[in-house]
């Protein structure tokens, strides 16, 4: 029996993932959470074998879902972590992947994909759906258009047009830091501003 937490800020959609793995005889749910810290504690006290992860939670969280996917794999006995979300850009997938999920499926997937994805993640089995297993690739192709998950972060702020100083305080660094990896994100984009660095990044799939 796969033992399975749901977190995801939306009841509806936790209804029905309910429904639909009901029908499902191996697969058991022990536990839903509405926010990220809510599922690292589900984590740690009700002994999933899964937790089938949202990336996005509401406006008061100040936690993503890669933040509880990375402390749900610190655990001392961690469950496998499935990305279930809406977004596919690369800076969700590679945030998320960083983190230490074994799989990614966007919630447009058909059931019974998503139903092999959390088997294959309670065996320990990479589960990512074709498309993101590509992009995924393609990164590893082509390294020099490569961002690392902070220097995605970093530039994700800039494009909301939060300043310098903004970005250090939303990402606990300090302006030095934020200015050193725009440094290295202008670097790998080929670009001398962060007006150009926002529209390459978007051009290429990197932000959303």
């Amino acid at each position: 029996m796969t033992r399975l937490v749901i977190a995801d800020d939306h009841p509806i959609v936790r209804a029905g993932l309910r429904a639909l793995l009901a029908a499902e005889a191996d697969l058991e749910i022990v536990g839903e959470a509405a926010s990220p810290s809510e599922a690292l504690a589900l984590a740690a006290s009700a002994v999933p074998d899964v937790v089938l992860m949202d990336l996005q939670f509401g406006s008061d969280s100040a936690q993503t879902g890669a933040d509880a996917t990375r402390e749900i794999r610190a655990l001392e006995a961690p469950p496998y972590v499935l990305v279930l979300t809406n977004y596919d850009s690369d800076a969700d997938i590679l945030g998320a992947v960083e983190a230490g999920a074994s799989g990614y499926l966007l919630k447009d997937a058909p059931p019974e994909e998503l139903i092999a994805a959390i088997r294959a993640a309670a065996a320990g089995e990479s589960a990512l759906a074709p498309g993101i297993a590509s992009r995924l690739l393609e990164r590893m192709r082509s390294p020099q258009a490569s961002l690392s998950s902070r220097e995605l972060d970093v530039l994700e702020a800039v494009a909301a047009g939060l300043s310098n100083q903004q970005v250090a305080e939303r990402l606990f660094v300090s302006e030095t830091t934020v200015k050193s990896h725009l440094a290295h994100v202008f670097s790998k984009l080929d670009v001398s501003s962060r007006t150009a660095a926002v529209s390459a990044a978007r051009s290429r799939g990197l932000l959303r």
